[in-house]
């Protein structure tokens, strides 16, 4: 669950802000404390807006400003880093005509989120980025709604340019969901049954979705390479195993076998009455999910590695094996990897 903070910093923006609660229950609002009516739906604030802005673009993976783009950008210019770690930024004036997105419209979510939202209120969505306003193919987020991860971003830029200009695109797959794309396909898009035939195309720029090892450098200088997600990483661990321990675990363990931390689908274990606070915050840190599973599924599970001592404390015979396994639905590839004093690893793959 995305973590949304709106600021109103006007008595509109108030009314507006809590709309938007009405629709949207989870987000977050935040005004000004000389305008509290008391009102329990808020969180009335004392300091400057100044530096309240900062803390909200800190702590959330998403803002919404009741009030002026000018002031938002003027605000928030010094803290901007990259597309991939700054949270979506929206701006909706006083009146709740407009609805702009900002910042991270495509990685952020924020133009996703910016559509929902004047859709509810009846406003109108301001979206800038090319690719939407093309209605063509955004380079940055295919797959993303399946997980599937681009291996490495440095031609992202110039793939996109040449999608939004309409030059040739090749497009090769052999793993994942095909029916990636939805409606009709840009006319300057052609698919390639291998790589050597998208090579030898006219095409200028590739789309390349494999698990496959791609060693063509002339292929690779001119590709966007996505990943699908495979593996599901079977935990057993102490519900106050730190975030580094489970970290350099499933490290080693990947370098050990020679596995990618990209291919990583989502990590599982057993359901504790105590949250792993280590596992939670490995998770959004590594955006990837966390499953968990109640230890009567787990104990119905045949692993190849049972533990007596792990029955007894855990109430099933092996937890990093048995979810593992459970949560994949494939097959067992890394039997469990043990790493003192309280963690173990073990590795599945899903079979598609």
């Amino acid at each position: 669950m995305k973590k949304i903070a709106v600021l109103a910093i006007t008595k509109n923006g108030i009314e507006i802000g809590l709309k938007l609660k009405g629709y949207f229950s989870d987000f977050e609002i935040f005004a000004p404390i000389k305008f509290s009516d008391n009102n329990e739906k808020i969180q009335w604030y004392d300091e400057s807006t100044t530096q309240k802005i900062v803390n909200l673009f800190k702590e959330n993976d998403g803002i919404i400003c009741l009030f002026s783009l000018g002031a938002v950008i003027r605000l928030l210019a010094p803290h901007i880093k990259d597309k991939k770690t700054d949270p979506a930024v929206i701006v909706i004036d006083d009146n709740a005509n407009f609805v702009i997105s900002v910042l991270s419209g495509h990685l952020g979510g924020a133009n996703e989120l910016s559509n929902e939202i004047a859709e509810k209120m009846g406003a109108t969505s301001v979206i800038t980025t090319a690719a939407d306003v093309n209605k063509t193919i955004a380079v940055d987020l295919v797959g993303k709604e399946f997980g599937w991860k681009i291996h490495d971003d440095s031609n992202v830029t110039r793939i996109s340019a040449f999608m939004v200009n309409k030059e040739q695109i090749g497009v090769f797959q052999n793993a994942g969901q095909k029916e990636w794309w939805k409606g009709k396909m840009p006319e300057n898009i052609t698919f390639f049954s291998n790589v050597l035939d998208l090579k030898n195309s006219d095409s200028k720029g590739y789309l390349i979705i494999t698990n496959d090892e791609i060693k063509d450098e002339d292929v690779l200088k001119n590709s966007v390479v996505y990943r699908v997600p495979d593996l599901v990483i079977g935990i057993g661990l102490h519900w106050d195993t730190p975030k580094e321990t489970i970290l350099n675990g499933v490290n080693e363990t990947l370098e050990k076998y020679g596995l990618k931390q990209n291919k990583i689908a989502r990590f599982v274990s057993i359901k504790k009455d105590k949250d792993v606070i280590g596992l939670i915050e490995l998770g959004k840190e590594m955006n990837i999910p966390v499953e968990y599973i109640d230890r009567e599924e787990l104990a119905t599970i045949s692993a190849p590695n049972p533990s007596k001592t792990v029955q007894a404390f855990e109430g099933t015979a092996s937890v990093s094996e048995a979810a593992a396994i459970k949560s994949s639905q494939g097959e067992l590839i890394v039997e469990k990897q043990k790493f003192p004093p309280n963690l173990t690893v073990a590795i599945a793959r899903i079979i598609k």
